[in-house]
């Protein structure tokens, strides 16, 4: 046994879990990856965490908050997984300023859970159990991103575990270089341990979905987004096409929508306009809990592969880039399209003020393939056929929907200025870049 295994073994009070555990199998894979780590360390405490990254200096280190991550980061070949999953407590601090604590290992749907006694929620994703920490490190848009912000806008300090295993405070007062760069700069610099949000009063909210025709998806797009960009801002909306689980590119159009407050009227006020668009198919639009809005994930099944790319489109490019997306959805073998309409509360914040680059988009978009690896890597000839279409009508990339991490996709999530101020950052505070497996930032 080495002198570092034997140091762990005293200073780390949680799990350690090694082949040959009866629970190794499903603590060494994420919801969408496989790995064979030769440790997960699982930890009860901060202080654990510190002792963890201590002995991962020198290993391959991936840190797991709700291991959704698409390219796998969150499990390893022969290294060591620092799983938060323990350290999910969520605590509101001050009521009156709706302060709130949420360990680093919490997930999006037991956190709004939580809130919701208090009258209170936070604008996060779609999924309950996406991690909170690989979310909010890297953007959030979600059922409440235009009225609300992304989920790194309501966050006001963290506590972190850098490289070197010591604790420290960011917020606009203590490390706030640090606290830029955690707001958009994703794993980069420190495992995020807790982090205290404010949270915003709520209610029930109008969610569901609203569907046309696949027929008229070349008016249905292009109206939708003329809606979304004067529409209330607390109407929040996704248009699918070509959803696999509903006939492909023969599925009907999908305007997904959540209207933030109870009001009928108000309500119906923000969404009749898009229900004019075209011939509604269904509309399953109700009054329900925030937190029910958030829709249940699963793992990945063995053997079963995801490509997916994202990008930001700016307002002058929308109308080229829903022809091209209208024009994809409608061919045979189109991968999955999921249009996000963004704008409202993200693009009132100053670009520069935090890690996160793409405030004045309007749209973002993700395409999705998925299947046996054989048939993924068949299709990709294909999707860079249709991405070199968009190429010159997209700017940018959204980390948290990303399936590699090449240095173009790193410069994608990072435009220059951005990343020369990130990479300084990192040189502070992981020198040696224990923290690389991520959406690397370089020190």
């Amino acid at each position: 046994m080495s002198s570092a295994f034997e140091t762990l073994r005293r200073d780390f009070g949680g799990d350690i879990i090694e082949p040959g555990a009866a629970d190794y199998e499903s603590a060494s894979r994420t919801i969408l990856a496989s790995g064979s780590p030769a440790q997960v360390l699982r930890p009860k405490n901060v202080g654990d965490v510190q002792a963890a990254v201590r002995f991962a200096k020198g290993k391959v280190l991936s840190v797991r908050g709700g291991g959704h991550g698409f390219p796998g980061f969150g499990t390893n070949d022969g290294g060591v997984v620092i799983d938060l999953s323990d350290l999910a407590d969520v605590e509101v601090v001050d009521s009156e300023r709706h302060l709130v604590r949420i360990g680093g290992g919490a997930t999006w749907g037991p956190a709004a859970v939580a809130l919701a006694p208090h009258g209170l929620a936070i604008s996060a994703g779609d999924t309950k159990d996406v991690g909170v920490g690989g979310l909010a490190l890297t953007g959030g848009i979600g059922w409440k991103v235009r009225k609300y912000g992304l989920a790194l806008d309501s966050v006001v300090g963290a506590e972190v575990v850098t490289a070197a295993g010591e604790v420290v405070r960011a917020s606009e007062t203590e490390n706030s270089d640090l606290f830029w760069a955690i707001r958009g700069g994703g794993g980069n610099f420190g495992i995020v341990t807790a982090f205290d949000f404010v949270a915003h009063p709520t209610t029930d909210v109008f969610h569901g979905r609203i569907t046309f025709p696949a027929t008229e998806a070349a008016t249905i797009l292009p109206g939708w987004a003329d809606y979304m960009r004067t529409a209330p801002e607390g109407l929040t909306s996704v248009a699918n096409l070509a959803n696999p689980m509903a006939g492909g590119h023969k599925a009907p159009v999908e305007i997904h929508v959540m209207f933030d407050g109870d009001d009928e009227q108000e309500a119906a006020a923000a969404l009749d306009p898009i229900r004019g668009l075209g011939t509604v198919v269904d509309d399953d639009v109700a009054l329900k809990h925030y937190a029910d809005s958030l829709m249940d994930g699963a793992p990945l099944p063995l053997g079963l592969a995801l490509v997916n790319r994202s990008a930001f489109v700016d307002r002058d490019s929308v109308p080229d880039v829903l022809r091209i997306l209208t024009e994809v959805g409608a061919a045979e073998h189109s991968p999955f399209i999921a249009v996000r309409s963004v704008g409202g509360a993200v693009a009132e914040i100053p670009a520069d003020a935090t890690a996160y680059a793409h405030r004045q988009a309007e749209l973002m978009f993700v395409l999705v393939t998925g299947g046996p690896q054989p048939m993924v890597d068949a299709a990709r000839p294909a999707l860079e056929a249709i991405w070199s279409k968009l190429a010159p009508h997209i700017d940018g990339i959204y980390g948290n929907f990303v399936s590699t991490a090449t240095d173009d996709d790193v410069a994608g999530i990072y435009p220059p200025a951005t990343y020369h101020r990130l990479a300084a950052v990192k040189r502070k505070y992981d020198p040696d870049n224990l923290f690389a497996r991520n959406e690397n930032v370089r020190p």
